[in-house]
This record gives structure tokens, sequence and C-alpha cells, in this order.
């Protein structure tokens, strides 16, 4: 067991590998319940984020594109590039020649890859040669930091 001298939080980059965070207690975002048992488990962000796979990847997302997905400005985002997309995958894929974060659907037995912010217009993209499926997007990490 590793101990720390203060108890001021750890940044996750400093602990050693596979350490493990344990989780407090379930935080309730409605009323909390008296019956609520206690949680004792650790935790490897790693492991769950499975970003000691060869396949992982981190994205920092710019732009306003996907925000109706729950992917802000400035969330970062893991990637799975050993994952194929299924439809509803959110992905990110080279189009044009860069990097873009886009959900994959398929409309009619074609791929398409469509934004999802309805309060903007954005060219429709179909997944065809010339679009390469980069990863498919796992997880998103946002700081809540103002």
């Amino acid at each position: 067991m590793l101990h720390f001298a203060t108890p001021e939080p750890v940044p996750i980059a400093m602990l050693p590998p596979g350490f493990k965070l344990r989780v407090v207690s379930p935080a309730a975002c409605g009323f909390p319940s008296p019956a609520q048992d206690w949680e004792d488990e650790a935790l490897n962000l790693v492991e769950i984020l499975r970003l000691d796979s060869a396949a992982a990847f981190v994205f920092r997302l710019a732009g306003s594109s996907m925000i109706e997905a729950g992917l802000f400005d400035g969330d970062l985002v893991v990637i799975d590039k050993g994952s194929r997309p299924r439809n509803g995958s959110i992905v990110i894929a080279i189009v044009e020649g860069g990097f873009v974060c886009r959900q994959f659907v398929m409309k009619h037995g074609v791929p398409h890859l469509e934004a999802r912010n309805t309060q903007m217009r954005y060219p429709i993209c179909i997944a065809d040669e010339l679009v390469e499926i980069w990863g498919v997007v796992r997880a998103s990490v946002r700081d809540l930091k103002p």
C-alpha cells in the first residue's frame, strides 16, 4: 500500500504504475439514499480506459460539432484504434487530411459521418475510400474547473 504524507490529492501522472484509486462512496446526483452502501473498491483508470493497449490513443477535441453527443471543446477522448465502428459509434476519422470527430451512421447501407450540433451546418460526409475511420471513441474526460 502506498501512503502519502499529506492529505492533498495526488496528480494521476505522479502515481506509480499499477496504483489503484479507492472509490470513496457513490455520490448521488439527486437525493442521497440513507440505505446507500459504502463502496470500498479500488479502480485503475489505465485499465478502465484501456490506456495500456497499443491501440489506445488520446485526442483533445476542438470545436462544437459534437455537443449534442455530450462531447465539448477541450474534452479528451480515448480512442480504440483496434475497434471497428458500429452504427451509432462516435469515431475519429481522417477527412480531407485532418482529424474530425463524428458519429458513424448507416443510412440505406451507406456509411455516413454526422456532426451532432443542430445549431450549425456541417457538410454531409460519406465514409468512402477517401475517408479513413481512424478509431472508435471509448471514453471522454472533461475538466470541469471554471
